[in-house]
């Protein structure tokens, strides 16, 4: 495939991603109570002494504020998510992370990796919130974290990816510009090496949320180089994680030249962030290459991957937590679970897309 997304690769097997189920949210609501969002699963049964974090009740309003027409229980989790956060931030617009289940917060405020995930989270409750008092509490919360600036890379992505939610639906919003703006040098650009552009020494997690945050950047600042960069990054970075015509995402260490591959425990995490990045190839650009890539991520979850396991547990809704050398993880976790709800959203409507054309 090409950098424009114009050849497509390895055909995607029949049956592994044109039927997705729908998102299965009982095991959200599994790990969810009053207070937010559990962040770890035994089996399927909540860990309540590991409490909460600020990381998955992000992720979890992300998926909230996408569903189309939620239920009852799905309206409410989003307000809880939405409190949490706001009990979260501080008057610097940082974040405190960790909260145990005695609703004590452990530790301070930050603006690491959970301040980009509470960023994204409520940028697209700001755009896409069912109710316009939940809009517009987001849309505070947002404009007060955008105060912050985070020398990670990945923090920085998940931010711009929050201001690119709310500049889609408000292109006059100028805080929203500016972080997106203040984004891109710390997310980096390809390097001049075509063996290794990558922007960093190894791949870590997540990594297609740096091609992400560069091509969501270049569409909304208009800036066709810089959305060339983060094309030419996704397109080496699936090329990279494809192995015998399937995903083979980069394990939980990270993953450098010399490695060997496959690699495991690889993460949900990572397959999802493929399948979001190729959905906004593909939504930029229009070629249908990018399609290929979701749909690679899609089956992952499905069973299309290194083992031919499933990740997903009909049964429970939940995801497992990694794919080991032997098998799958029997922990669900909220991350995982949260990565697979993202991409069967994005399958649902890649599929009514197909469906219309």
């Amino acid at each position: 495939m090409t950098a424009t997304g114009q050849l497509v690769g390895a055909s995607v097997p029949a049956g592994d991603w044109t039927q997705p189920p729908e998102p299965p949210f009982g095991h959200l609501l599994r790990l969810s109570d009053t207070t937010g969002v559990f962040e770890h699963a035994r089996g399927a049964l909540p860990r309540r002494e590991h409490g909460y974090c600020v990381d998955d009740v992000g992720r979890a309003l992300l998926v909230l504020a996408r569903e189309p027409d939620p239920s009852a229980q799905l309206r409410t989790l989003t307000e809880r998510c939405l409190s949490f956060l706001a009990h979260a931030q501080g008057p610097s617009g940082a974040f405190r992370n960790r909260m145990g289940y005695d609703r004590q917060w452990r530790g301070g405020v930050g603006a690491g990796d959970w301040w980009g995930r509470a960023m994204w989270g409520l940028g697209a409750a700001a755009a896409h919130g069912h109710q316009a008092w939940l809009r517009e509490q987001a849309s505070s919360c947002f404009t007060l974290g955008a105060r912050q600036r985070s020398r990670s890379p990945r923090a920085m992505a998940y931010a711009a990816l929050g201001a690119a939610e709310i500049i889609a639906v408000r292109p006059d919003n100028e805080v929203a510009r500016a972080l997106l703006r203040d984004a891109v040098p710390v997310v980096g650009r390809c390097g001049e090496d075509p063996a290794w552009p990558w922007p960093e020494e190894r791949l870590a997690y997540a990594n297609a949320l740096l091609p992400d945050a560069l091509i969501a950047a270049g569409q909304h600042l208009d800036d066709d180089v810089l959305t060339g960069h983060g094309l030419r990054l996704l397109e080496w970075l699936l090329e990279t994680e494809t192995h015998d015509g399937h995903l083979s995402v980069t394990p939980a260490g990270g993953w450098a030249p010399g490695s060997p591959r496959p690699a495991f425990d690889q993460q949900p995490i990572e397959a999802a962030a493929l399948v979001e990045a190729c959905v906004r190839a593909l939504a930029v650009t229009g070629a249908q290459g990018w399609m290929h890539g979701a749909r690679h991520g899609i089956a992952w979850f499905l069973g299309d991957n290194d083992l031919g396991t499933p990740m997903m547990d009909a049964e429970t809704g939940g995801c497992s937590d990694g794919l080991g050398a032997t098998g799958a993880s029997a922990n669900q976790g909220a991350e995982s679970t949260l990565a697979l709800l993202a991409t069967l959203q994005h399958a649902r409507r890649l599929g009514r897309a197909d469906h219309d054309r």
